[in-house]
């Protein structure tokens, strides 16, 4: 086997094609597609001014309701992929952006190396006419520096700009260039100034600011001009040429203190008249560390400003911005129609963080009832681990995300309601009041006065905790709501009294905004700021008063549930018992919302089912356990990553490797290497029967690997007895050089004998010092196993098959499964032929191999018609060897053209090593 470069990028789709070939006549043809999308472009403006984005957008379009993927845009999909597609955008742009500063500066470095190494400063070495540079000296004042927090390297540094670029001839060029060495100063507002050089007597350029040199009450730049112009910058570089030209005629060529090229000497100041930087906001002022706080406050908050939130995805960004400097965490959520947002806030910062929320136009006074405060702040402690994740403790939020959406709440309706218009807000304490009286009502008789009270949460969240005389939707989701109040009202009159509450009040405004404008109900009212301002409020103002909500409150974050009283209202998901414990099923794929008692909740692992537990059970026997460390070595190629994560072979295979350099010299590169060694084993070892016969046994590797293979096969089987020629797992093995013959033999008897563990190697190695044993019979037999084998040597191993497939020759030997040829390469057709005539050699739908089916890579050659009749420059050996390379490569190209064309087989051609063609017998 020749040795050629392996490509092990496509050993899975080798793979996959050999399973293919082997145990399905006709393969399955399977689709698949990649999702792309094309995203409408989106443009960015300053919110309010408060921050500046200096990024415009892309051209990257959706269609108004769907694109290619069939995505509308009125989904939480189609915005998400709006999002990726900009960021993805931006991220290419700053790419660009960098690229484009490293091409430059990889330019100047080689117009500098090769000017360097020219005899003339004009013309390379090579003829290459080298561009003219200026060198420009920059120094950076003080101030500024420290304004900046410039590191050292850009107090001062040298830029070189080629003539003629906008670097000398505008003001916005020279400082581009001037950028690309002092970054920081693309942040600031700053003057220029310049003048020209002064050479030192060793030839080098006076810097005027440097410490040593500085005097006392001297300005060292008092001589330098201002460059505020185009024009400023055309004097300067005009001024710079003519210096250098003056300069150096008056200068020996020899003299050290010759300029190379025109400098020019550039000072960078603060502007004295630049607008100072805008005052930290009001709210900041005096603030703690929040990372000092000894506590954290759940709250929740949301708004529907009028005229809805102009460009959501922007205001998210500043929100992200605004909210920075108080730690906040959370989950919140933008849309065109307002602001949904659930937090947690350092507590030490939370007045802070309230007037940043006033402040901001779209939350301040549209924050229906201010910010709803839980009452009872966690401690650090108990902050870490009031959340549920899985079954585990986990602090209810982890980071702040603020995410856009195309609902805040998605309602399911068709078109946007007025939100200002949703009815009474009903303060807390007067609803608490009003459902007093209604309980007074009902248990006087007196029914019918007492109003209708709906609990517009879901089923799962009502089913622990509700209010006295509520009656619950029991909905599975927020968009099922608008059925049950058609049914529900459909008899009741438009003035019927109607008290509505949710969680947190958010909901309500909708279905107030829905109930008075949609269904025409004259008196609708709802819980301000929902249970959470509720509970607040009565612990604030009435602590004695015993709470109208009995159980447990749901809240959307990390908690799950608010214990506010004793109350267990729930059905325990798995014993029916009464609870008010709510969680997510434990198995993550499952994750379902459920109430479960303590009890159960032990039992079942957290799960909501015996099928869920057994899912967990088995993740953690299987996944945790055997989930290894990741390696520290490091891989250079992805083939060394492929090889890094692939079993191992078993240790015999390295010992004949080095047997095989050891004994055969210059022909090592033909030997197997790993991979392809692997691939024929298994091949082997998923053939129907484990039967191989392989033309070309060189030093026993491959034969070794088929062996191994068999062995797979007869336990697969569960074969009982040795495979022979007649039957069974079985490796038959041709070769006719007497020196590979002995090899091969040695190292299958090894195998037979020792194994492939470290006893079969120790023998291997062995033979280096001991030498190698030759091999007079014909034909010798071994069995590994359950597997037999034979090597056999012989004159001409086409003669040899073609007997077998004529019946005039070894009449007991019974067809193969997979027949592996790496045999003279002119007659590959006739091997093959020999397989497809009958099945006595193959048998119908097995496979052949035929190696080196690349030939070094010249078949491309062959094939695109480049490959040269006669070489230049070669001796008469080097002529002969490439006439026969070149003959072989036609023969080569020659069959695989033949072989692809044939309609009684199946062709896939492996570019791995010198390449190796799997052909299906159909």
């Amino acid at each position: 086997m020749a040795s050629f470069f392996f490509n092990s990028l496509k050993i899975r789709c080798y793979i996959s094609l050999i399973l293919a070939c082997i145990l399905v006549p006709q393969a399955l043809a399977f689709e698949s597609s990649m999702f792309t999308s094309r995203v409408r472009g989106v443009f960015f403006k300053n919110h309010k001014s408060r921050f500046s984005r200096p990024f415009a957008g892309f051209g990257l379009q959706l269609s108004k309701t769907s694109n290619d993927q069939g995505i509308d845009e009125n989904t939480n999909e189609y915005l998400v992929q709006q999002r990726l597609a900009v960021e993805a955008a931006k991220r290419q742009t700053r790419k660009d952006a960098l690229e484009e500063d490293k091409q430059r500066n990889l330019r100047l470095k080689r117009l500098l190396h090769t000017e360097a190494n020219a005899e003339s400063s004009d013309v390379s070495e090579t003829g290459f006419a080298i561009p003219k540079m200026y060198q420009i000296r920059v120094s950076v004042d003080q101030e500024l520096r420290q304004e900046l927090k410039m590191n050292g390297r850009e107090k001062r540094g040298r830029v070189f700009i080629e003539k003629d670029t906008d670097g000398c001839l505008t003001l916005k060029g020279l400082k581009f260039e001037m950028h690309a060495f002092f970054r920081a100063l693309k942040k600031s507002t700053y003057l220029l100034s310049a003048n020209l050089p002064t050479v030192l007597d060793d030839g080098s350029i006076f810097s005027p600011g440097d410490e040593k040199s500085m005097v006392e009450g001297v300005d060292p730049y008092a001589e330098f001009w201002d460059i505020q112009s185009d024009e400023d910058v055309l004097n300067t570089f005009q001024k710079a040429d003519e210096f250098f030209n003056t300069y150096n005629s008056e200068i020996e060529e020899d003299d050290a203190k010759r300029l190379k090229r025109p400098s020019i000497l550039i000072h960078v100041r603060k502007d004295p008249n630049a607008p100072p930087p805008p005052p930290p906001p009001a709210y900041l002022e005096n603030m703690e560390n929040p990372k000092e706080t000894n506590t954290m406050t759940m709250l929740s908050f949301y708004s529907f400003p009028p005229g809805g939130v102009k460009d959501p995805e922007e205001f998210a960004l500043f929100l992200r911005k605004a909210w920075k400097p108080f730690d906040a965490l959370g989950r919140v959520y933008v849309a065109k129609e307002g602001i949904n947002a659930q937090m947690s806030i350092p507590t030490n910062v939370l007045a802070n963080f309230r007037q940043c929320c006033l402040a901001i136009p779209e939350l301040g006074e549209y924050m229906e009832n201010d910010i709803n405060i839980d009452p009872i702040p966690l401690t650090m402690e108990e902050f870490a681990v009031s959340g549920d994740m899985d079954g585990k403790p986990c602090p209810p939020f982890r980071n702040l995300h603020v995410r856009v959406r195309q609902q805040i709440v998605a309602d399911g309706l068709d078109h946007e309601l007025d939100w200002e218009s949703a009815g009474y807000d009903m303060p807390p304490m007067e609803w608490h009041q009003k459902l007093k009286e209604a309980r007074e009502a009902k248990e006087s008789g007196r029914k019918n006065e007492a109003p209708l009270i709906f609990d517009c949460r879901n089923d799962y969240e009502t089913s622990v905790g509700i209010f006295e005389g509520a009656e619950p939707l029991n909905t599975e989701n927020f968009r099922e709501s608008w059925e049950v109040f058609a049914e529900k009202l459909k008899d009741k009159p438009k003035d019927t009294p109607i008290m509505t509450y949710c969680t947190g009040g958010i909901r309500c405004v909708k279905v107030g905004a829905y109930l008075t404008q949609e269904m025409g109900f004259t008196n609708v009212s709802r819980l301000a700021g929902g249970i959470i301002a509720y509970d607040r409020t009565l612990n604030d103002q009435a602590p004695e008063e015993e709470p109208m909500f009995k159980g447990t409150n749901y809240v959307f974050d990390g908690r799950v549930g608010r214990e506010i009283t004793k109350d267990a209202l729930g059905d325990c998901i798995t014993c029916g018992g009464k609870t008010n414990l709510l969680s997510n099923c434990m198995n993550t794929n499952c994750h379902k919302r459920m109430v479960q008692c303590d009890k159960c909740r032990d039992t079942f692992l957290g799960t909501c089912s015996e099928t869920c537990k057994n899912r967990v059970e088995n993740k953690e026997k299987s996944f945790f356990e055997r989930k290894a460390p990741r390696s520290a070595a490091k891989c250079e190629t992805l083939d060394d990553y492929a090889l890094a994560h692939s079993t191992k072979p078993m240790n015999l295979y390295e010992e004949i490797k080095k047997n095989t350099a050891e004994f055969m010299g210059s022909g090592y590169h033909m030997i197997s290497d790993t991979v392809q060694g692997r691939l024929l084993c298994n091949l082997a070892s998923m053939s129907r029967e484990g039967r191989v016969l392989e033309i070309g046994a060189f030093t026993g590797y491959g034969t070794c690997c088929f062996l191994e293979g068999a062995n797979n096969a007869a336990q697969a089987i569960d074969y009982e007895a040795t495979g022979t020629r007649e039957k069974g797992p079985f490796v038959m093995s041709l070769e006719r050089d007497p020196r590979a013959i002995d090899l091969t033999s040695s190292h299958v008897s090894i195998m037979a004998s020792a194994g492939l563990g470290e006893e079969g190697a120790s023998k291997a190695a062995a033979m280096r010092s001991s030498g190698l044993s030759s091999v007079t019979d014909s034909s010798l037999s071994y069995s590994y196993e359950k597997a037999g084998c034979e090597v056999v040597k012989v004159t001409d191993a086409l003669a040899f098959v073609e007997g077998i497939t004529n019946g005039i020759d070894n009449q007991d030997v019974n067809p193969f499964d997979i027949v592996f040829i790496d045999a003279d390469k002119t007659r590959f057709l006739d091997y093959v032929e020999a397989c497809l005539v009958n099945d006595k050699l193959l048998k119908k739908g097995g496979i052949m191999l035929v190696d080196n089916v690349l030939w070094k890579g010249v078949v491309l050659d062959v094939n695109n018609g480049t490959l040269e009749d006669k070489p230049d420059g070669l001796d008469a050996q080097e002529v002969k060897k490439s006439r026969r390379a070149r003959k072989l490569a036609n023969a080569v190209h020659d069959f695989n053209s033949a072989i692809v064309n044939d309609d009684r087989v199946e062709v896939q051609l492996l570019n791995m090593r010198d390449g190796i063609s799997i052909i299906r017998k159909k």
